[in-house]
């Protein structure tokens, strides 16, 4: 596949769902909070919040980077209407377990919460998401970020 059909995270940015200076406590917040905007925006089911709490709780997605924590929280693909990337950048760490291993966890600040329809599609935007989580520049401005334009402008 070349890249020029592979999947972008920035096609799939909703403004909405992009979070910026949030002050969640805990992963919980995390996910009603982007379930809020998503179910409100019609872009989930009301199976979304249940479902990615459940398999955040056995599949942990927290990534251990050489000097910060991400983390890519997704879940069912039938609990998505619309999809999307919400980002959410938080103003202090969140602990995450981590994905290599759940009985550890990360402080993650930025989280791509992954709301895919498409069972391939996932993967492929796994792949393009690892291309911009290696990247510490990229997560750097992204931690920085003062408006959603500027995300969206790092990310394409």
């Amino acid at each position: 596949m070349s890249d020029d059909t592979a999947l972008k995270v920035s096609d799939y940015l909703r403004e909405p769902l992009i979070l910026l200076n949030t002050s969640f406590n805990n992963t919980d917040e995390l996910f009603t909070g982007v379930n809020e905007i998503a179910f409100e925006k019609g872009f989930v089911t009301d199976q979304f919040l249940p479902k990615i709490k459940a398999r955040e709780s056995t599949f942990p997605t927290g990534l251990q980077l050489e000097d910060r924590g991400v983390a890519i929280p997704h879940t069912d693909a039938d609990t998505i209407k619309k999809e999307f990337v919400a980002i959410v950048v938080n103003q202090q760490p969140i602990s995450f377990k981590r994905m290599d291993d759940p009985e550890s966890t990360t402080p993650v600040k930025v989280a791509f919460v992954l709301g895919l329809n498409q069972p391939h599609a996932q993967l492929e935007m796994l792949q393009s998401l690892m291309g911009i989580i290696q990247d510490k520049a990229v997560l750097d401005k992204l931690e920085t970020a003062s408006n959603k334009q500027e995300v969206q402008q790092i990310l394409n």
